[in-house]
């Protein structure tokens, strides 16, 4: 079977060519259509429910809130386990499922089971699903900065919550826009307690009475002169002074206001956490999560896109600063693959070139290797793999395989054309080419799958590792499997054209004459003395254990991003002020490094647990400049915590 498909394409040259090259240009639409990220997403499949209970303790929150949805989550089909976290005033499930779940099926069923869960809630608790993103979801990091100073903490968390979010919200494969630091803007009334006594009003008759104020009141219509005119009572708060206008009551005919028992101002509302960027104080950012599955360096450039759209449209003085960006190492991991590709192919065609000094012999791995590169892909893109440092690693893993085919293909035709011509040419070229191609087709195919199904246990992984290594996996065997295949059919349509001219004899060449007199007295003296050889050899092996044994190990190999994770622990209980006070030091601190480009930090406070800060820091990559590096953050939470596996 395999000779006759090397003897139809050898001899149907121009209809396999074009089968070929209609298959590469579908593998280039999959190159160009693949998602690109750094690295594989090594988290779980997960589902988060958050939970707000205002002003509650993380012991009752745990006991009312937490307990009753884990317990009803347990359950849930296909999953391995269920995370509780809370906080003061929060609370946090996390769902995990098995490998291989879809995530929006996972979805559905916890929504399906939290409906049994809301009735054991207290009331007007209501649970909400996080975003439907992974834990690499994290993508890109910002912050605005006024220097003018006219813009205050209140008014750029407006300018984030109610423009920046809605507006990158709205980018293909952002799942969530979350918004860090600033004040939001309350209406806030000071009650005097002497006011109250003085006009008999209690407490809970004012809060009464702002709440039903903040509404308007549809009533009926009425007809004049032949036109419908629409009742409505206009009750919406616009400023304090229509707060202040409420009437709770009337003394003697006299309405008693608002004002008339306090004060309406306008405040921040309490806050859990803060924001900071370069020492310089507080600020307002913002975190894009990218959606499961999408394109990580589409999703960052389309937010860049959105974001130099709405520079314009920014108050005066207010810039956007960048303080997080993976697209440097997405690009970075694969700008280290593609040159590592190409040094390959330059290898492999100098060395064909030195050993057979025959320029066109060069052409057939060089075409053959980029066209089972593209092949890899179209399987890559189906089974929606992206293309990361690990993917990607595996193909070139896969290219000294898929070099040696070449190598040996050219090198055979080149001994057969020898003796043809030392024979005087008996027969046509191309039936010696084809009778090459037969003599090692068959071996060659075989001996690709062969190595192609030595990763097969690779797949056997479970977890995390699973996770890491079978991008790896797929696309080695991907483009093994597609040079097994061009080897029987590209391969025989192009030696043909490729290999003519003069072939040189390899008695001539001096490189084969240096190194067959360096080896052949090597190989003698090893056949002499084999055993002693293999007792060497054994020795040599042994000696390696100790230092194997001793070998550190590493589950993930190192990036450098140029971003650095800062995570310090404040003492329990450290109050708001004074945790921007050491967060606004520090970054102050790390900002003096001459490498450090931004120092953007995040607090967050709890009043169970310690908080846990972390500040993020750019530092610059190997190729770039050492003096430009990139952001930093931090972010901490204090929390009580329970899990159950079912």
């Amino acid at each position: 079977m395999i000779e006759r498909v090397i003897s139809w394409c050898a001899l149907h040259r121009l209809v396999t060519l074009l089968l070929v090259t209609a298959a590469a240009g579908v593998g280039l639409w999959s190159v160009q259509h693949t998602a690109l990220d750094a690295e594989p997403d090594l988290s779980d499949v997960q589902v988060l429910v958050f939970t707000e209970w205002a002003g509650h303790a993380p012991d009752l929150v745990e006991d009312q809130v937490t307990y009753p949805i884990v317990t009803t989550l347990v359950g849930t089909p296909h999953v391995t386990a269920v995370r509780g976290q809370s906080m003061f005033g929060m609370s946090f499930v996390t769902v995990l499922f098995e490998d291989g779940t879809d995530l929006y099926w996972a979805r559905s069923r916890v929504l399906e089971f939290m409906q049994r869960a809301v009735a054991k809630l207290p009331a007007g608790v209501t649970p909400t699903l996080g975003p439907d993103a992974t834990g690499v979801g994290w993508v890109f990091e910002y912050a605005l900065r006024d220097r003018s100073g006219h813009t205050d903490l209140a008014a750029l968390q407006s300018l984030q919550n109610w423009t920046l979010r809605f507006a990158l919200q709205s980018v293909s494969g952002v799942a969530e826009v979350a918004s860090i630091g600033g004040f939001v803007k309350q209406y806030q009334v000071d009650v005097d307690p002497n006011r109250l006594a003085a006009f008999h009003v209690p407490l809970k008759d004012v809060v009464d009475a702002i709440r039903r104020s903040n509404g308007d009141v549809g009533a009926r219509v009425v007809e004049l002169s032949g036109t419908e005119n629409f009742i409505r009572g206009r009750g919406y708060v616009t400023s304090p002074k229509d707060l202040e206008q409420v009437v709770l009551r009337s003394e003697q005919g006299t309405p008693v206001t608002v004002a008339d028992v306090g004060k309406v101002t306008l405040g921040p509302a309490e806050r859990r956490g803060l924001a900071e960027l370069d020492g310089e104080g507080q600020t307002v950012g913002g975190l894009i999560i990218m959606r499961s599955g999408e394109n990580a360096l589409e999703v960052i450039s389309a937010v860049k896109e959105r974001l130099a759209q709405l520079g314009p449209s920014l108050p005066a003085g207010v810039e956007v600063i960048p303080t997080y960006d993976r697209s440097a190492l997405i690009q970075g991991s694969i700008r280290t693959l593609e040159h590592t590709l190409a040094e390959e192919l330059l290898v492999v065609g100098v060395v064909i070139l030195l050993f057979l000094l025959h320029f066109q012999s060069t052409l057939i791995p060089m075409v053959m290797l980029p066209v089972a590169i593209l092949l890899a892909f179209i399987p890559m893109k189906q089974l929606g793999l992206t293309a990361n440092i690990m993917s990607l690693g595996g193909i070139a893993i896969a290219i000294g395989a898929m070099v040696d085919a070449a190598i040996i293909v050219v090198e055979n035709i080149h001994k057969h054309l020898e003796q043809w011509e030392v024979a005087g040419r008996p027969g046509r070229r191309e039936e010696i080419v084809v009778r090459a191609l037969l003599e090692v087709g068959r071996p060659i195919f075989f001996s690709l799958l062969v190595i192609t199904v030595a990763f097969l246990p690779v797949f056997a992984l479970e977890g995390t590792a699973g996770r890491l290594f079978r991008p790896l996996a797929f696309t080695k065997t991907f483009a093994m499997a597609a040079a097994a295949l061009l080897s029987i059919t590209l391969v025989p349509a192009i030696a043909a054209v490729f290999i003519r001219g003069k072939i040189q004899p390899e008695s001539t060449n001096p490189v084969s004459r240096v190194l067959d007199r360096l080896y052949a007295p090597v190989c003698r003296l090893a056949l002499r003395f084999r055993f002693w050889v293999i007792a060497a050899a054994l020795l040599l092996i042994a000696a390696t254990v100790p230092v194997v044994s001793r070998l550190g190990g590493e589950f993930m190999p190192p990036f450098n991003e140029g971003t650095l994770l800062y995570m310090p622990t404040a003492v329990p209980g450290m109050s708001d002020t004074t945790a921007g006070d050491v967060l606004q030091r520090q970054d102050q601190v790390l900002r003096r490094f001459p490498e450090v480009d931004h120092v953007f930090g995040k607090a967050a406070a709890s009043r169970r647990r310690p908080t846990r800060p972390l500040w993020r820091c750019s530092r610059p990559s190997s190729r770039s400049d050492p003096r430009r590096p990139g952001p930093l953050a931090r972010a901490g939470t204090g929390s009580s915590r329970s899990s159950m596996a079912p």
